[in-house]
Parts: structure tokens; sequence; C-alpha cells
């Protein structure tokens, strides 16, 4: 059933497309007491458009600004919770109908709780784990650059033994000049070096070398190893590949200008004891405590992740909760407040079918809020137009939705999306027509149709959503391109003889080729769609493109008939005499006395099977009107009936043109004639509400305007009777080239693999043919087709009655709210 139909006592009439719902224009007075508890019932049943009471004043100066306020802070923190938990890994929770118990102000208290806790865990945890991770590059520190102290005590001891061993070495060119006796005589004079150990990111330790060696002038040495694995850098929390470096030193100057290096290239340095006792002793130490920092952390997480868990088990239903309570203050927030700040007045739009509904909706409310004062509804009396509102299901929505994509309804006015449920598919599939192919699409959205409880509730591409939205526009354009298919007889572009066999057969054995030549009827007439025998015969393009632009001629007249006699019941119910005796009449008496006549001699030629050229009949129609037909001649007395329609022709255009805008000025005059004085109105004055459309019916009335506007409008549609017939050949073209690509596929593809007698060869060829015929027939023509049936619908056929300047009708309803806050 209906979206928005049900509603009890069966208050709710059948669902009716073809005209928008009935509405009016309702005020609402509501207690203050029971003003929160009536906005959100009534946006339970989503059957109110609020109007906005408030429009001068900005957000800040509404009632309810500082309620939505706090449901924005909420919301915040929400926002943040989900943040957290995808940071975590947690899976979203699913959505739930189950309502939360909670109310706005405990919720409020809780979520600020639930946030300070999991702010501090976190503050604690990163501090934690930036002492893990100096911790960690420590002991790297301490590892390697023991590595160092120790490679060179190993090297100082053995020179040391070689020294002694040698008690009278021999003098030579590696000989020192000075000995171990001649530096002891100056010990004063000593240096003592000093050092500094840390890491630096592998990328800066080049430039970190050369500006050491410059800035102390040489007077440095240093030592790098590289990590052989990455490190998460404290400060940064990523993972860097990094240096350890020793650099020895001598004097303060020296060192302080190592430390602002150090600084500049984000090295991070560490103590170091030179002793080998102390560095053991140190890396067993720092062992310890980060043994000790990975349990608290690892605590630290598990506690986390368990408040994680417990918000998200809670997190849809505070969500639904905030979101309500936003959109419910925002809904009182246009409503106007009485002077007495006793109650509140709103305005809005409802359908006629739901008043029983609302009626009820406010009674509950006033009983469950204890109000001592019911809400009072009255309907207001207004000139001001009403929403358009179209009570649909998940089958007529995706139908509706491409009237809409071209224009919304004004009220009242005949629904197209009526006639788009069977003309739309039907166009596309004329296109397409292919019942292989027709099949494949009937497979896919059967797919989509099996998964939709699924797919409804996720999230998909913008490609994948458009696709599954309009999924029973493709079912039906599935099932007519069957159709289609089964009439031009093609298969993936192959013939069969599924009905019958062939009606033609070959009159004797020497004409076995594909061909009409030696072809005679032998049977009774294919009984449905085309022959197979015309398929691969030399006639086969000249009688398929006779059939389809003829029959796409056909199709373009009917439709655009139906455009014509759309605007004569829009007219009808509008109760507007001049655009019956002065639109729809000389549009039809044009539209048919060319191109009705030209369809009524395609059938009378198919019917009698003469050989009268249409194009000689039609040009001459104009530019030799009294000449004699000879063998163009289809039946008596043409020449006379082409006569009497050109000449209605001809008469239709000035009556189209000129009358209409004399009888509106006429109007006007009459209507506005004695105005100085206003009538007296009822009692209801009280409720008349003044709206910005009652001015424009005291305005001047320009002739000219509307003389320009009528003569554009006759124009448009004596040139647009030509262009838009003419505009429907598309349907023969496109479904040419639908069956000529799919030919080459099949021929030059398929049979050309398989004529090779090689398994591999045959393989590539039906890998080929399947890419080809998804990727180009299934995919680009279906997309071409589609937009093509779409133009011959927004234009060819809309233009002819629909205006399309209403504004949809957007009540307010909990259904309706957005995932994402605004």
């Amino acid at each position: 059933m209906a979206d928005h139909g049900g509603g009890g006592g069966g208050c709710c009439p059948p669902m009716d497309l073809f005209r928008s719902e009935p509405m009016h224009l309702v005020q609402i007075i509501i207690p203050i007491e029971s003003a929160h508890l009536t906005a959100s019932y009534l946006g339970d049943i989503g059957l109110i458009q609020f109007k906005d009471l408030n429009a001068e004043k900005s957000p800040f100066q509404r009632t309810y600004a500082g309620q939505i306020k706090r449901c924005g802070e909420m919301a915040r923190k929400l926002r943040y919770f989900k943040d957290q938990m995808s940071k975590a890994g947690l899976t979203p929770p699913v959505k739930t109908e189950a309502k939360c118990d909670i109310s706005l102000d405990d919720l409020e208290v809780k979520l600020g709780d639930l946030e300070a806790e999991l702010i501090e865990i976190n503050a604690n945890s990163e501090k934690l784990q930036r002492g893990y991770n100096e911790l960690v590059e420590y002991k790297l520190v301490l590892q390697k650059a023991g590595e160092f102290f120790k490679a060179a005590h190993t090297s100082a001891v053995a020179q040391h033994r070689e020294a002694v061993s040698e008690q009278a070495p021999e003098e030579s060119l590696e000989t020192p000049l000075l000995t171990d006796q001649d530096s002891k005589t100056d010990q004063g004079k000593q240096v003592k070096l000093g050092f500094l150990a840390g890491l630096v990111p592998k990328a800066k330790a080049v430039a970190f070398e050369r500006i050491l060696f410059r800035a102390t002038r040489g007077n440095v040495f240093l030592k790098q190893a590289a990590l052989e694995e990455a490190v998460v850098d404290p400060s940064l929390g990523e993972k860097v590949e990094k240096n350890v470096f020793l650099v020895f030193f001598s004097g303060e100057r020296a060192k302080s200008k190592i430390l602002k290096i150090c600084e500049a290239f984000g090295a991070n340095r560490y103590p170091f004891a030179e002793d080998l006792s102390k560095q053991e002793q140190s890396i067993t130490e720092v062992s310890g405590r980060l043994s000790e920092l990975k349990t608290t952390i690892d605590a630290g997480l598990l506690h986390r992740g368990n408040l994680l868990q417990t918000i998200g088990e809670q997190y849809e239903q505070w969500n639904l909760l905030v979101r309500r309570e936003k959109a419910i203050y925002h809904t009182l927030n246009m409503l106007s407040i009485d002077v007495t700040k006793k109650c509140l007045v709103a305005e809005g739009w409802s359908p006629i079918y739901a008043t029983e509904e609302i009626q009820d909706a406010l009674e509950r409310a006033a009983i469950d809020s204890n109000s001592q004062v019911g809400a009072i509804f009255q309907v207001l009396h207004t000139k001001e137009l009403p929403p358009t509102f179209f009570r649909t299901n998940k089958f007529t929505d995706s139908f509706q939705t491409i009237v809409d994509a071209y224009g919304v309804a004004k009220y009242q006015e005949a629904n197209p999306g009526v006639y788009t449920v069977v003309t739309f598919p039907f166009l596309f599939a004329v296109m397409f027509g292919d019942w292989g192919h027709g099949i494949c699409l009937l497979l896919a959205t059967l797919f989509l149709i099996f998964k939709e409880k699924k797919y409804s509730t996720q999230k998909l591409g913008d490609i994948m959503e458009m696709t599954f939205g309009g999924r029973y526009v493709i079912l039906l354009m599935s099932l007519f391109s069957i159709y289609t298919g089964l009439i031009y007889n093609e298969f993936f572009s192959v013939p069969f003889e599924l009905f019958s066999p062939s009606a033609y057969a070959c009159r004797d054995a020497a004409c076995s080729e594909a061909t009409t030549i030696g072809l005679i009827k032998v049977r009774d007439t294919y009984p449905f769609g085309v022959d197979p025998a015309w398929h691969g015969s030399r006639s086969e393009l000249p009688f398929l493109n006779s059939l389809k632009m003829k029959m796409s001629i056909l199709i373009g007249v009917v439709q655009m008939n139906l455009g014509i006699i759309m605007s004569f019941f829009n007219a009808l119910y509008f109760r507007n005499p001049v655009n019956i005796w002065f639109q729809f009449i000389p549009q039809m008496i044009f539209l048919n006395g060319l191109f009705g006549y030209l369809s009524v001699l395609i059938i009378v030629k198919w019917c009698t099977g003469s050989k009268a050229d249409l194009y000689h009949v039609m040009i001459y129609m104009f530019l030799s009107p009294t000449d004699e037909l000879g063998e163009n001649q289809l039946f008596a007395n043409q020449k006379t009936v082409q006569l009497v329609l050109l000449l209605l022709s001809l008469i239709a255009v000035p009556w189209m043109l000129l009358p209409k805008p004399f009888i509106l000025k006429a109007q006007h005059n009459r209507t506005h004639q004695g105005q100085s004085y206003t009538p007296l109105e009822g009692e209801d004055e009280s409720l008349q509400v003044e709206t910005p459309h009652d001015s424009h019916d005291h305005e001047e009335f320009e002739f000219s305007e509307v003389f320009v506007h009528q003569l554009i409008h006759t124009i448009e549609f004596v040139l647009g009777a030509v262009s838009n017939t003419a505009s429907y050949l598309r349907l023969w073209a496109l479904s040419l080239a639908h069956s000529e690509l799919s030919t080459v596929f099949y021929e030059k593809v398929l049979l050309l693999a398989w004529g090779y007698n090689n398994i591999i060869i045959l393989i590539v060829g039906i890998i080929v043919f399947i890419f080809a015929t998804v990727g180009v027939l299934l995919v680009m023509e279906t997309l071409s087709a589609f937009l093509h049936a779409l133009r011959l619908h927004w234009v060819e056929f809309q233009n002819k009655f629909y205006e399309g300047d209403g504004y949809k009708f957007h009540p307010f309803s909990f259904a309706s709210l957005g995932d994402e806050d605004e």
C-alpha cells in the first residue's frame, strides 16, 4: 500500500496517482505544556507540512534556540563516540527499532560523563604509549651504542696486548713519533671527550652528519647504525625508519651546537653510561619497565574497548533520540507563540484524508501530557497554491521520481507518472529489443529485488544506489525488452523458429543460401513477430528499416495525441473552457491533420500492400495539393481529404494564436469591473490568510506579454509537431544500432573464433564476446536507450500538457530523518 496510507478507521481512500491528494491549510493552537508531545506524535504520523511563521527571525532569536544548541552538542558527542568506535575497529551498530527509555536531560548528563571518561582514558593511554615508545627507543640506543663501546673496548685491549708483546719494536713508517712515555709527560694537557647518543630519522641521517661536521668544523666523531625495523616515533605516533647515532665532541660549545642540531632534525637523545656494567644494568631496568608499561597499556585498551562496546550497544537509540528531539525543536521554532505565552500557533498543509488521524494524534498528546486544554484544530481558507503529494509505494515511487526530475506537478494537475509506468519501459524496449539481452537484465534485476531487504539498510555507492532505487523500472524494462525481442525475433541477434516454422522455403535445392531469391511462401504467415527467414537475407535491412521507421512514427503520434488529450482533461478539471476551445481543439486538428493522416496512410499501405510512395504523397500535399495522385493514391477521394485536412491545419494556427489573448483580456476586465468596494466576509474572516499570491490578482493586465506568450506557444507547437515526430525516429535508429552491434559481436567474434577449430582461440573469443555483450550492449546501450526514452517523455510527451511548476509536499516526519545531522 502507500507509504503514508494507513490510518485508523479506513480514513484513507484508494491510492490515486492521476491527481495529487486534495490538501487543505490547517491551523493548530497547541497549549505550551503539550507542544513537545504534540510535535512528537505529529512527526510519527508524518502527514503535515508546517509553515515557518517566524521567517523574519534569525535562528538565535527563536523560542527553542537553547534546546537546539543542547541537541547539537549531544550530536557532537555522539559523532565523537562514532569516530572513536571506527578507530577501535568496532563494527557499526545495527539499526534497531527499540525505543529509548531515557529522557533527554538524563541522556545529556550520561553523554557528558561518558565523553569525559573516554577523553581521560585516551589521554592516559596516549601518555603511556608515548612513554612506552620512548623506552623502546631508549632500549635500542642502549643496545646499538653498547655495541660501539664493546667493539672499541675489544680493539683497545687487542692493541694493548700487541704493544706489551713487542718489547723492542723496530723503527718503521708505522711507528708513532710520540711514544707513550712521551705522552705521559704532558698528562695535564689531556682533554676529556663527551658524547651524546640518540636516534635520528633515516631520511635525515646524511644531512644530519653533514651539518654536524660543518658546525663543529670537523671536531666531532660520529658513529651511526641503521635499525632493522621501523620504530614508532614518540612525538608523531607513526612508524619511522631511524638510525642510532653516537657523537663524540670536545667542549661545552660544541655540545650546545650539537644539541641545537639534534632538536632541529627531530633527533631524540637518551642518557647513556660509558661503563659497560652500567649499560647492562640500564638495559635490564628498561626491559622491566617496558613489560610493566605493556601490561598497563593492555589493561587500559581493554577498559576502553569495553566502554566503547557499551556505548555501541545503545548508540543507535541515543542517536535516534537526539535527532528526533532536534527535529521536534526545529519544528516548534517554526510556530508562533501567543502573546500570553501559554500556547503555540501552527499552520501547515495536510492531506484532507489525514484530518481524522491528525485530530486523533492531537487528542492523544493532550491526554498523555496531562494538559487541561486540548489542541484546537481548524481549517483555513486561502488562495495560496497547496503542495503536491502523491501517495506512492516502492513500485511506483521510482516512476514518479522520473517525472519529478523534470518538475513537480502543479497541485491537482494530471500526473504523467500514471502513463510513464507503461510507456517508459515500452519505449526503452523498442530501442533495446532482444529477448536474450532482456533475460540478462531480468536476472540482474531479480537479484536486486531478492536482496532488497539487505541493500535497503546499507550504504551503497552512487551508481549502485541509483540502480537499486530504479530496480522496478529496470524490471519492467527487461520484461518489455523480452516482448519486443520476441517481435523482432532476436536472441543475441540469432533468430529462432519459436512459434512455428518459417512461412518461406526454397523453391529447389540450389537456393540453400540465406537469400530471398528462390524463396517461396509455403505455409501460413509466421504467427508472432518477424519471420526468421528475413534474418540474413538480402532484403533484411530495407524491410526492418521500413518496419521500424513507420512503427516509430505511429508510436510517436499516439503518444503526442495522448499528451494533448491530457491537456483537455486538465482544462476540464480546472474549469478552463478557453483552453479547450482555443488550445486543445486546434492542436488536435493540426497534429492529426498532418501526422495523424500520415499514420493512417501507413496503416492503409500495410493493409492493402500498395506500393505508393508516402514521401511523395506528404511532400506534394503541401507543394501541389490540387495535382492528381496517380499510382500514389491509396483510397477513393484521397485528394479531397488531403485538401480539407490541409485547410483545417492552416486554420488551426491562427485559431491557436489570436482568440485566446483577447478573451483573457475581456475576462480580466469583467472580473475587476467595479471593485472599488470589497464584499463583506462571513464570520470566518479572522481565518482568512493573507498570502503574497493574492496581490497578483489586482495587477495590471499586460496584453502585450500575454500575446507574445501565446505567439511563442503557437510557434513552439507548430514547429514542435514536426520536430517531435521526427524525434521519435530515434526509436528506429537505436533499435537498428542495437541489432547491428549485436550481429557484429556474434558473427565477427563468436563465429569467427569458432571457425578456427582451436580451443584456446575459442575460449578467448567467448571471453571477448561476453565482455563486449555486457560492457557495450548491456551497460552502454541500456544507458543510451534509457536516456533517449527519458527525453521522449520529458520533451515530446510532457510538454503537451505538463506545467510542472508545483512544489513537493515535505511533511514533518521522523521516517525521513537523515543518517547525518544537519
